[in-house]
């Protein structure tokens, strides 16, 4: 069978495209502009209309539409999101749900739009609510100032991104949202930081603005005065400072932690506005540590589902509550905050621009007369086509039996009726779709009596529409009657700052400082004593473990300790467990990295110095604000090879050290022979033999003897033996007596006194 011929296969037709030829500088700067437009307007900045962002705008709409209004059963939190990026929002669910929680923590806004049930986050902790499966959400009532009017011809829609529905492109928000709840946002190129104002002020200033258009910044200010954040934290206003923020839009303003005192204890109960309440626990746990804040005797959490905010400053001896408070928050991040304002929002001509307030009220103003004479050109359309249906009842019923006779004769009756009874196209399918029993029923009387209602609501329509500052007094009782249904007392109280300078109370006294002996063990166990009469050797320890070093000093000196890592730490002594029990671990309030352990401590006064060993001889002289450590896992300061094996306290007087080796050999240096250092490895000071390694350091003053003791036995050198084991530094030291030299590992070194 011959083969089938093959058909030629038709040419694809020939696509065309136009090339147009640019610069790549010009497209660039064009591509980033698009960009940058699209992220200030679709995504960073609020509108001035009803102040709401993109995302949030469609999160309102779409419970809007599920029915989820004030008084409408909850639904899961993922419904609404589905909704949000399916139908009007499509980005990442849950940047919309960390959107649409943030509506609902009043915490967060000033006047929540989504009433929210389940965990939806905490003050402590405002990102740790639960997945959107979780949890449940309405609009809350406060919403309603901005959808009462959606449905009335009030604003203009657009298609959603695929085309398949429609959105709102603003709401007619009844009250000015962007002042009450305020925004926060970054674009390309520019921010905003709306601060939240109180809603009876704002309405009481547009009022003011309804009756008296010119009214000035001053009189506005009289009555707005100043931000209204959602928490019980005062502001303190520069009365200038804060004329000139709402003069340019622009500013900063101060806010700090309010606080009472409570049985000679200070408590915070408010802190400043998106401060975290750990945050600040850490750092007053920091400070009291590090005794930057020496009058403060414990810090307790009591904060509960009743007091949100309630940390409990248990104070020293006879401290001012207030003067303490005032060194506090000087200290500790978070008890007083620098907040910016920046009225940075798309004004109605689209553009983005930082409006002063007097101009904002004005243009918002501005909005809502448009919005309302919408409305009531809306309303009165519909008006116009009821009384269009209601003039085709009023002739049916004249004329019944006629109407009657044609609907019965006719098959299709739209002709006959309108010729007949001289009807609209619109008259005669409403007169068609009622019934004839209801239309039998419907009375003259009643007929007229709407009627005229109607046409009374029109005309009055119509004399509102000519006449603006009638309008305006619409828009007074409107906004007074939001004002008496939402409206709510100042949560912020507002302080004069200059009269807080004046009434400063002065630093308080320091704390006493008293003589302590601090005692740390082999194994890491650490406790204080009273006085310097305590002999550590005299303690009972821990089975198995022993002393292996004890520091003299005063309870305000800083404790220093330093483990065989070259990391150096600090304990506050008013923390440490009292000798007379067995201590407690250090590790419980440090951060020792594995298998680290301490080697030694030191009690320095300010400006003390502390010499610092390593078991190879190497070493240097450090500060006490060298070894000034914030941090619970310490910071490394002697970075040497070997293990670092001593910390030892120095006082000026102290003038010689004298070390002591493995091998049994002395060395004795005079004290500038020893460099100061911030951290490293230090110098060559001591040189033990091969094999051996540094054991032990012992500062001299001028005529003081060195004991070295075993036991019951002792040796005791006088300043002229101490003379011949001078030597330089670097050098292996002079052997001891061949008894004591045997015997060095288990000597210690005592400085003994006339």
């Amino acid at each position: 069978m011959p083969p089938r011929p093959r058909r030629p296969r038709p040419s694809a037709p020939a696509l065309t495209a136009e090339v147009v030829e640019e610069p790549l500088g010009s497209y660039a700067e064009r591509a980033y502009l698009d960009y940058a437009m699209a992220v200030v307007l679709d995504r960073a900045l609020p509108h001035l209309a009803d102040g709401l962002k993109p995302v949030q705008r469609r999160i309102v709409y779409a419970m809007h539409e599920l029915g989820l209004h004030g008084g409408a059963k909850p639904k899961k939190s993922a419904r609404t999101v589905g909704d949000v990026i399916g139908k009007y929002h499509p980005h990442g669910d849950q940047a919309a749900y960390e959107a649409m929680v943030l509506m609902a923590q009043p915490f967060s806004f000033r006047y929540p739009l989504v009433d929210g049930q389940g965990n939806f986050g905490s003050l402590d902790d405002p990102g740790s609510f639960a997945a959107m499966r979780y949890t449940e959400a309405r609009l809350a009532p406060f919403a309603e100032i901005l959808l009462a009017e959606l449905d009335q011809g009030t604003v203009d829609w657009t298609e959603n991104f695929d085309g398949t529905l429609r959105e709102p492109r603003l709401f007619p928000a009844r009250l000015p949202h962007v002042l009450l709840n305020g925004a926060s946002g970054i674009a390309v190129g520019m921010a905003t930081d709306i601060p939240p104002h109180n809603l009876g002020e704002i309405a009481d200033a547009l009022v003011l603005l309804l009756e008296r258009p010119r009214a000035g910044l001053e009189e506005v200010l009289a009555r707005v005065r100043g931000p209204d954040y959602p928490t019980d934290a005062p502001l303190l206003i520069e009365p200038e400072e804060l004329r000139r923020l709402y003069a340019e839009g622009a500013g900063t303003l101060r806010q700090r932690a309010a606080w009472h005192a409570e049985d000679h204890a200070l408590v915070l109960d408010a802190l400043p506005y998106q401060t975290s309440l750990s945050t600040v626990l850490e750092g007053l746990a920091r400070a009291v540590e590090a005794r930057r804040l020496p009058w403060i005797e414990d810090v307790r959490d009591e904060s509960d589902r009743e007091h949100p905010v309630r940390l409990v400053l248990a104070l020293r001896g006879r401290a001012d509550p207030a003067a303490v408070f005032a060194e506090a928050r000087a200290i500790v991040p978070g008890l007083e905050r620098t907040l910016r304002a920046n009225f940075n929002m798309i004004g109605l001509d689209g553009r983005p621009a930082v409006k002063p307030l007097l101009g904002l009220l004005h243009e918002w103003l501005e909005f809502r007369r448009a919005t309302v004479r919408r409305r009531l050109e809306w309303r009165a359309a519909r008006i116009a086509e009821r009384l269009e249906i209601l003039e085709a009842y009023r002739r049916a019923l004249a004329r019944l039996e006629e109407v009657i006779a044609i609907l019965r004769r006719e098959d299709d009756p739209r002709p006959s009726l309108a010729a007949f009874l001289d009807l609209t196209p619109r008259q005669v399918d409403a007169l068609l779709e009622i019934r004839l029993r209801q239309l039998a029923r419907l009375e003259e009387r009643r007929l007229g009596e709407e009627r005229t209602a109607l046409a009374a609501e029109r005309d009055g329509i119509e004399t509102l529409l000519a006449a603006p500052r009638r309008i305006d007094r619409l828009l007074r009782e409107e906004i007074l009657a939001d004002r008496a249904r939402h409206a709510d007392a100042r949560r912020t109280p507002l302080l004069d700052a200059r009269e807080e300078r004046a009434q400063a109370p002065a630093r308080p006294p320091p704390a006493a400082s008293e003589p302590v002996t601090v005692v740390l063990s082999e194994m890491g166990w650490i406790r204080v004593g009273k006085g310097h009469g305590l002999e550590p050797r005299s303690l009972s320890f821990r089975t198995g473990d022993r002393l292996l070093a004890a520091a003299r000093g005063r309870s305000r000196d800083r404790l220093v300790l330093l483990d065989d890592g070259g990391r150096v730490y600090n304990l506050p002594v008013e923390a440490l467990p009292s000798a007379r029990g067995d201590g407690e671990p250090v590790t419980r309030r440090l951060e020792l990295p594995p298998g680290a352990r301490t080697v030694g401590l030191a009690l320095l006064p300010d400006g003390g110095e502390a010499l610092l060993v390593t078991a190879d001889g190497y070493g240097f002289v450090a500060g006490a604000d060298e070894l000034t450590v914030r941090l619970r896992a310490g910071r490394r300061v002697l970075g040497a090879r070997a293990a670092a094996r001593m910390l030892l306290g120095l006082e000026p007087q102290h003038v010689q050290l004298a070390f002591l080796t493995a091998d049994g050999r002395l060395l004795v240096l005079a004290r500038e022979e020893v460099p100061r250092r911030a951290r490293g490895r230090g110098v060559k000071l001591v040189v033990p033999a091969k094999g051996s390694e540094f054991l032990r350091a012992a500062p001299l003053a001028a005529g003081e003897r060195l004991g070295l003791i075993d036991g019951e036995d002792q040796l005791v050198l006088d300043p002229a033996a101490l003379g011949r084991y001078r030597g330089r530094r670097g050098t292996r030291g002079r052997p001891l007596p061949a008894l004591w030299s045997a015997r060095a590992s288990t000597l210690r070194l005592a400085v003994l006194t006339d």
